[in-house]
């Protein structure tokens, strides 16, 4: 496990802000193989570890610009809408919400949010889908209220803003090195969350294989691999009985 950005993690922490794909619900598996059969149908051929790269945690947006960039496509004006569609059609079969989730939302003695690259439709589907909506409701922000998404701070900021929490106070929880960094530029505290699915398989590409490996490859960002060591890492945050 890295270091945090502070010697005792979760000291004065006021509010956690949580990513919604990945970390609250396990879905970037769902994700993935819904683009990439229906980037396969436009003859745009991409593989996991691309999916991995260029659109884990990011907004739609740049997934469509990198397309344009890599392939010279531009991805044609229905495909969105299609897209969210078959999305949300799998996402009523199978979505879940990652294991053990709810044992941290109920135990936690400070606000929380939600900042994520999703669309309003989709992350509300999300969460009504897996129960989680009273845990969050009115306490929601999406990549379409912010001009730049992760990993650029502003999406972070701007869910801090909304419940009136410095950056200094908040926890950003994540899994995409998009929304890490973008947590980290906003000057805010990060845990990453590598329990979800899409981590399955992953192996570490340190020399060293014992050597854990960190979020932002510069050892600032511990990570937690089950909801179950949330509270060993930050005790204070837990309610006390």
């Amino acid at each position: 496990m890295g270091s945090s950005k502070t010697s005792q993690p979760g000291i004065d922490i006021q509010l956690v802000i949580f990513d919604c794909d990945g970390v609250l619900v396990d879905s970037e598996v769902l994700c993935k193989r819904v683009i990439i059969a229906m980037l396969a149908d436009l003859k745009v051929v991409v593989s996991s570890a691309y999916f991995d790269e260029h659109f884990l945690g990011k907004s739609y947006e740049s997934a469509h610009r990198q397309i344009l960039t890599d392939f010279n496509i531009s991805l044609p004006a229905e495909f969105r809408d299609n897209y969210l569609t078959a999305l949300l059609k799998v996402f009523a079969e199978e979505l879940q919400t990652t294991p053990e989730l709810n044992s941290v939302l109920a135990g936690l003695n400070v606000r929380n949010c939600i900042a994520t690259s999703s669309s309003p439709k989709r992350v509300a589907f999300a969460l009504e889908k897996t129960g989680l909506l009273p845990f969050f409701e009115g306490r929601i922000t999406t990549s379409t209220e912010v001009v730049n998404g992760k990993p650029a701070p502003d999406i972070f900021l701007l869910a801090a803003s909304k419940v009136g929490v410095k950056p200094k106070h908040c926890l950003v929880i994540e899994d995409s090195e998009a929304g890490i960094q973008g947590a980290l530029a906003a000057d805010m505290q990060v845990v990453k969350y590598t329990g979800a699915s899409h981590f399955k398989g992953v192996l570490p590409t340190s020399a060293d294989k014992n050597e854990p490996i960190s979020a932002d490859k510069n050892d600032k960002v511990p990570s937690i691999s089950h909801w179950c060591e949330f509270f060993n890492l930050y005790p204070n945050l837990k309610t006390t009985d």
